[in-house]
């Protein structure tokens, strides 16, 4: 099987499942930007599933990317947004008040949460790409039903006409 029969969505059967819990813990959670374990504790409740979840991000560039290091993970969408929820005030701030901060406090500053649409948007655009992957593997494998039916008709052939014989 080549390379473009693969889609990261049939990969694992719990693959869509584990894409929309990312996105959603991803886009509404304070901090947009966390370590793969950090994730992996918000999102499945277990910190030990780090690198499972580096996988995922990493199969799904179409919604996730990780940092210049590559040790912590973000939303693509969130990281359009600037620096300017305080994540205790849950509040956006104008750039005078950003730039009014000490650094300490800079360090609780994230990037807006998606809103609720948002959310939708990505949940819909990852339940199309799923479902188109089901639908191309359908389509790669049309030709198994038949064969197997000519197959099954000749051995039946065979075997009747050998024990006529």
């Amino acid at each position: 099987m080549d390379n473009l029969a693969i889609s990261p969505y049939l990969d694992n059967p719990n693959r869509l499942s584990d894409v929309i819990a990312a996105i959603q813990a991803m886009g509404t959670y304070k901090f947009y930007k966390l370590s793969f374990e950090r994730w992996a504790d918000r999102i499945s409740g277990d910190g030990s599933e780090g690198e499972y979840w580096k996988r995922v991000f990493q199969d799904h560039p179409e919604f996730f990317r990780l940092d210049s290091a590559r040790e912590r993970a973000s939303l693509v969408w969130r990281r359009q947004y600037e620096k300017r929820y305080h994540v205790d005030r849950e509040e956006r701030l104008s750039t005078e008040e950003y730039n009014a901060l000490s650094d300490a406090e800079k360090e609780r500053v994230s990037r807006d949460p998606l809103t609720p649409a948002d959310i939708k948007t990505l949940l819909d655009t990852a339940i199309s790409l799923h479902s188109r992957a089901v639908e191309f593997q359908r389509e790669r494998s049309w030709w198994k039903s038949p064969l197997l039916s000519i197959i099954g008709a000749l051995v039946g052939a065979i075997v009747g006409t050998w024990l006529h014989w």
